[in-house]
């Protein structure tokens, strides 16, 4: 009875009713639920009822439903429960049979021990029930197991046809595939050729099973060897990852020695030139020593000429000077060519950052499955944290972008987000205004920047942890600006073409996506055109008005044509990934803004359709993460930054985190 009672606690009751399962049914993800309870759950999302899908409580993962066309309340009784959960209920659960009393005492309030066992009625008899049990003449073949001793009773589960609710299952179709009743024999199977008794085809079926056994133990086999092997992977990897951990080390102390090199050789230098520096002004003052001494002597001289009483002796003093003899006597020549004049230090600071921060030092490089070997490392756009996106949606705070100076309202397209100096910086584009701005906060205070342009602007890549770079598309320029977190303009890249979305690819190069043509390019930090990816281009008519872009985890490009209502992804080289086009209740309208998070989800705004979807890193559809009712309204840009935020350019930047 213990045992009974844990098993019941722990693995028989629903989680969200907390009763015992009533018509257990087990989803894809294997939680096990009640129908009407996960039925119940399932009423209350929306999300699940456009996918035509049970929603799981527990993980929210969806299970498709046999047919959708019935009514929600119906979606469940197809879902049959695991073995497992069945098996544990039949034996230990409420509705197991009791064998230890006489069943038909036990429905008059009575409790007989029971001696009996009816297999074919499936109940237990006390002496007295047997008797009358074998006097009825329907009854005498049945067939009576004594309770006495050790027998142990097996117990059959009733499985009760769902059309006639009071009779049993006994029969197979085998042309419909379907366990039947003998009413649904009549009625809706006279015409099917392989009908069978259900006990008639166990063997068959148990021979089906033992084989599919025997290829579940294979496969077991094969997935505790895979596992091994993982494991050992992964003190491999821990292994080579403290080799790289010493590698990085030896190769920042190498750089640090050089540094160090670098710096005595210019304090050797110092020394050097200021030793010679000093001696030379040393000799100076010797030589202006002597030069004072010889001074005071021809002074001392002329003044005893003056004080002689021989006229001889002044006029030749007067004679000495005229000639220039007195004065020559104590001149000391202190020039000569080479002389140091002045020792300086000139220090470029903004030279030595770059420097720094281009250090190369190395780079990590990572291999992914079924991906290409890219020539340059990507450049990880918009992938700050991992984002929990199972969990809810909760709006943190709603950035109010509109300045002073502003004409006519702000129309933000784009956006992104930087950590400058530990302050997580929105940096934003302005159509309307012609204008970058940034917004953050600045000793506990909220503070913006705001940086004009020639004209309107529209896509916005980050570059470096305190760089972006914006499309204007007007001018036919693309703009680099640092956020510090103030805004400051570094340089203006002229291009051949009018540009809309951008995104960095890797640190030496963007792409770009036009209108005129339709096409995506891959252009260097100058502007040049390295590659072309057009309408029609190895892929189909794919690109109609590529608006927004984006870089995954991997290093493709993410499209967002508001052209052709699809989201495209292609890889550098101009192969087409996926190309995610639904129909029906997830169709897109209008997608526009768009990004990709560390672990290669998608997200995508749908500006028509109020709302922001996800998608797997193959695009596949996966829910609404947000929608009018969670204030979206007319979305554009998009981006997700630190501590597991989303920012939402609607109605100002909205700031979503996601809680479970």
């Amino acid at each position: 009875m213990a045992t009974s009672q844990k098993l019941t606690e722990h693995f028989l009751t629903c989680t969200i009713c907390t009763e015992v399962f009533d018509k257990p049914c087990t989803l894809v993800c294997y939680h096990t639920f009640c129908r009407k309870c996960v039925v119940n759950y399932t009423k209350t999302k929306r999300e699940a009822i456009s996918a035509k899908s049970l929603l799981c409580p527990f993980c929210r993962k969806m299970t498709k439903v046999s047919d959708p066309e019935r009514p929600v309340e119906e979606w469940a009784d197809d879902v049959k429960p695991s073995f497992v959960i069945q098996g544990l209920l039949d034996s230990f659960g409420p509705g197991s049979k009791d064998t230890t009393n006489c069943s038909y005492c036990k429905e008059e309030g009575e409790t007989t021990p029971a001696t009996s066992w009816c297999s074919v009625c499936d109940d237990a008899l006390c002496e007295q029930c047997t008797r009358m049990h074998q006097r009825i003449p329907s009854f005498r073949h049945h067939d009576i197991i004594d309770l006495s001793g050790e027998t142990k009773v097996k117990v059959k589960r009733k499985v009760m046809c769902k059309v006639h609710k009071d009779e049993n299952i006994k029969y197979l179709c085998k042309d419909c595939k379907t366990a039947v009743c003998q009413t649904c024999c009549t009625i809706h199977h006279r015409k099917c050729e392989m009908v069978v008794e259900i006990e008639s085809d166990i063997p068959a079926i148990k021979t089906e099973l033992k084989r599919n056994k025997e290829n579940l133990l294979k496969k077991h086999d094969e997935m505790k060897t895979y596992v091994g092997k993982q494991n050992s992977i992964v003190k491999e990897e821990l292994a080579l990852y403290i080799q790289i951990e010493s590698s990085i080390k030896s190769a920042s102390l190498t750089a640090i020695q050089m540094i160090k090199v670098k710096e005595r050789k210019l304090l050797s230098e110092l020394k050097e030139m200021s030793d010679r520096h000093i001696g030379q002004l040393k000799a100076d003052i010797k030589s202006g020593e002597m030069s004072v001494q010889m001074y005071q002597q021809q002074t001392e001289l002329i003044d005893q000429a003056l004080q002689s009483e021989c006229d001889m002796d002044v006029y030749e003093m007067y004679q000495g000077c005229e000639a220039g003899d007195v004065e020559a006597v104590g001149v000391v020549d202190v020039k000569e060519k080479g002389r140091i004049d002045r020792i300086t230090f000139r220090q470029d600071t903004d030279k030595l950052s770059r420097t720094l921060e281009d250090l190369p030092l190395g780079e990590i490089h990572v291999q992914y499955d079924d991906v290409l070997d890219l020539k340059a490392a990507p450049v990880l756009q918009d992938t700050i944290t991992v984002l929990d996106l199972k969990a809810t949606p909760v709006l943190q705070d709603t950035i109010n972008v509109t300045v002073a100076g502003d004409v006519g309202g702000e129309d933000l397209i784009d956006l992104t987000v930087l950590e400058v100096n530990g302050t997580d910086t929105v940096v934003v584009t302005d159509y309307n205004n012609k204008c970058v701005k940034s917004f953050f906060t600045r000793n506990s205070q909220p503070g913006h920047s705001k940086l004009s342009l020639e004209s309107e602007p529209w896509g916005i890549t980050r570059l470096k942890h305190n760089q972006v770079a914006v499309a204007v598309w007007d001018t036919r320029q693309i703009v680099t600006v640092e956020v510090n977190p103030d805004l400051v303009l570094l340089s203006t890249i002229t291009t051949n073409k009018q540009y809309w979305g951008i995104t960095s690819l890797t640190p030496s190069t963007l792409a770009a996506s036009s209108y005129s043509p339709p096409c995506v390019d891959i252009l260097d930090m100058s502007g040049h055109m390295l590659k072309s990816v057009w309408s029609g281009h190895r892929g189909g008519d794919i690109l109609k008005s590529p608006s927004f872009l984006c870089t995954t985890r991997t290093g493709n490009i993410l499209v967002s044509d508001c052209g052709t209502k699809c989201v495209v992804c292609l890889t550098p080289e101009g192969d087409v990934v996926f190309n995610y086009r639904p129909t029906g209740d997830t169709a897109l309208k209008y997608p526009r803004g768009i990004t990709s998070t560390s672990t290669g989800d998608i997200l995508v705004t749908d500006s028509l359709q109020h709302r922001v979807i996800h998608l797997t890193e193959s695009g596949e559809f996966v829910r609404n993460i947000l929608t009018s009712q969670d204030g979206v309204q007319y979305p554009l840009g998009l981006c997700v930054g630190g501590r597991g935020r989303m920012y939402v350019h609607t109605n100002g930047v909205k700031v979503f985190t996601f809680c479970k």
